[in-house]
């Protein structure tokens, strides 16, 4: 496809750098944000101010638009469930319905590999695996609904499509990788459980890469359908922390905590921050102890097959050009 594309998200990691990608293969792009974009707008993209609650912006970001990309959402392990999913929830609606309104050809909904939470390990399981309903946070039930939202808009007006990228990293996030570096850096990071637990983590590049396939798919492959997108080559996750921690010549991570102790602790934490006025989020939450001690890793067989996926950035090389960028970074 070529027209005109709408992007909700675009401050954020995976909706910038796909907006990026887009307008430097020439094409028209509108994204919705909430603050000005002054570095998107250099490079010719149309800001529309507002949120998922506005109507009216997603109106006229959707209006003339061939293909949506629905990138926004509400992140994070604590805050009001009712805020994650009048975000995820309701402002998924939104989008939906204002693709619908303006008739809109294709949605791509940016979900998380989180809507299969089910606080085991989740060793190469594929999209079979039923969706979230119980979690210690309302960030994977809400994404749940939301991917549930998008599935049932699918029909002959309107495909619609959504990924689930897994632990999305590379130059430019501030997010997953940097935050945890920080924090192991400050001495606040333990291994938590074994320590041998594999992940999958997913270079921003190839993120990119699976939106631009999912516009493009036949409808009747993959509308309707939701796929797992990782870079194919689990990691020992402690193991590759540690890599990058060497990289930039900090000091790794030796100490450990059990699962139990973490999972106990995050409890307590989340007690206190619900009763308590403090700000920020707790240092440990329980979906936080059980997603950093357990497997995450995930079958992309159907992305490979009905999406023509194949990640093209190798963990070797990504994390090659990320440790130069770290050190790039704090010279």
């Amino acid at each position: 496809m070529n027209g005109p594309v709408f992007i909700t998200g675009a401050s954020g990691f995976i909706g910038g750098k796909l907006a990026e990608r887009l307008l430097a293969a020439g094409r028209k792009v509108r994204v919705l944000a909430r603050r000005p974009l002054p570095a998107l707008e250099k490079l010719g993209a149309e800001i529309m101010l507002g949120d998922l609650e506005n109507i009216t912006a997603l109106r006229r970001g959707c209006a003339g638009a061939t293909t949506v990309f629905h990138v926004a959402g509400r992140v994070g392990v604590w805050g009001p469930p009712a805020e994650f999913f009048r975000i995820n929830g309701t402002g998924t609606f939104n989008v939906v319905f204002a693709c619908r309104e303006a008739g809109v050809r294709r949605l791509v909904y940016t979900s998380s590999p989180s809507v299969v939470y089910n606080g085991k390990d989740l060793a190469g399981v594929n999209e079979s695996a039923p969706l979230c309903t119980v979690a210690p946070c309302a960030y994977p039930t809400s994404k749940a609904a939301a991917e549930k939202i998008v599935a049932g808009a699918n029909g002959p007006a309107l495909t619609t499509v959504s990924l689930r990228p897994h632990l999305v990293w590379g130059p430019g996030d501030k997010n997953v990788v940097p935050r945890v570096l920080a924090l192991a850096k400050e001495g606040r990071l333990k291994i938590i459980g074994s320590g041998q637990n594999k992940v999958d983590v997913t270079h921003i590049t190839n993120v990119v890469d699976a939106h631009l396939l999912a516009e493009s798919a036949p409808a009747n492959t993959a509308g309707g359908k939701a796929y797992f997108i990782t870079n194919g080559e689990p990691v020992v996750l402690w193991d590759w922390i540690n890599q990058l921690l060497r990289g930039i010549g900090a000091p790794e991570i030796t100490k450990h905590v059990s699962l139990h102790t973490a999972y106990a602790a995050g409890g307590v934490l989340e007690a206190l921050w619900s009763v308590l006025p403090l700000k920020g989020e707790p240092p440990m939450t329980r979906f936080v102890a059980k997603e950093m001690a357990t497997d995450h890793w995930f079958d992309i067989s159907a992305a490979r097959r009905d999406l023509g996926y194949a990640p093209r950035v190798t963990m070797a090389t990504g994390t090659a050009e990320l440790i130069e960028h770290l050190k790039s970074a704090l010279a």
